[in-house]
């Protein structure tokens, strides 16, 4: 009888923390919902027609059939166009050269507990700080000295952890659902060129964040460096749609490095091709 209450004792009740009696064995913490998009447009039919026109007016010059290949666009190489897709354009005239390059990532957490909208947030974020703008959009930087989209390394899209491939070489998924790997943009920093830091503030065409644009949005131009062979100079903007990460770049080259592309112009249509894409992913 004594052995059979000492074997009750133990086996019976909780300890002085409860411990026992508050353990739930099997108990699951729900899953982070799903991100609202699961695909991507097909960036080279997504750009806008009228848009590329005004970007490539070197194109109205080309034969016919050779103008329809141009405003076809180049698509770049990805491993799953529900992840990760990417278009190029390009023009060579005796005056200027133009380039644009739009790249959409599909962002998927992997982390049960962390949703793939608060992932692309995240890797928004880390593009955000890498351009030099605060979250807030309070005194914007004048310049952004950047990748080639934003990150922290001179990947294609210019994430940080997480980011995206390069153009045409396929990367592998990293731990946070963007991709890891790529081969380096030659796309310039921004730095002193084309107008002064203090010609750009005054007109309002500093580097920026921007309101009206998916759940967030930025703009980071890029002037051409002072003395640098390239007077190229580059307008990127960045927007999230819930958990897509869309950037837009777009470029001009004169001939000429003495006469500066037109900023305002060139921020003006890589904005309107930006907002006809977030148009494009929300339907």
């Amino acid at each position: 009888m004594l052995l059979a209450a000492l074997v009750t004792g133990c086996t019976t009740g909780s300890g002085t923390d409860g411990s026992a009696a508050d353990a739930k064995p099997g108990e699951t913490t729900p899953a982070a919902a799903p991100g609202k998009y699961s695909t991507l447009p097909e960036p080279c039919r997504a750009a806008d027609h009228g848009v590329l026109k005004d970007m490539f007016p070197e194109f109205a010059d080309l034969p016919k059939d050779q103008q329809e290949q141009a405003y076809a666009g180049t698509p770049e190489a990805t491993f799953d166009t529900d992840r990760q897709v990417g278009c190029r354009w390009k023009a060579d005239a005796p005056t200027d050269a133009h380039r644009l390059r739009i790249s959409m990532e599909r962002v998927v957490s992997y982390d049960t507990t962390v949703s793939d909208d608060d992932q692309a947030k995240t890797l928004y974020e880390q593009k955000l700080a890498a351009a030099d703008l605060p979250a807030d959009g309070s005194s914007p930087a004048a310049t952004a000295s950047t990748g080639a989209d934003g990150g922290t390394d001179t990947g294609t899209d210019g994430a940080a952890t997480g980011g995206t491939p390069a153009a045409g070489k396929p990367g592998k998924p990293g731990k946070n659902g963007g991709q890891e790997g790529g081969q380096e943009d030659s796309t310039p920093d921004a730095t002193a060129g084309g107008q002064s830091d203090d010609d750009q503030s005054a007109d309002g065409l500093q580097s920026r964040t921007l309101s009206g644009l998916g759940s967030s949005a930025f703009l980071a131009d890029i002037p051409a460096k002072a003395g640098a062979a390239s007077p190229q100079h580059t307008v990127r903007v960045v927007f999230r749609a819930s958990n897509v990460l869309v950037t837009v770049e777009y470029s001009e080259e004169p001939a000429e490095a003495g006469t500066p592309p037109d900023t305002k112009t060139l921020q003006d249509r890589t904005q309107t091709m930006a907002g006809k894409l977030a148009d494009q992913i929300g339907e």
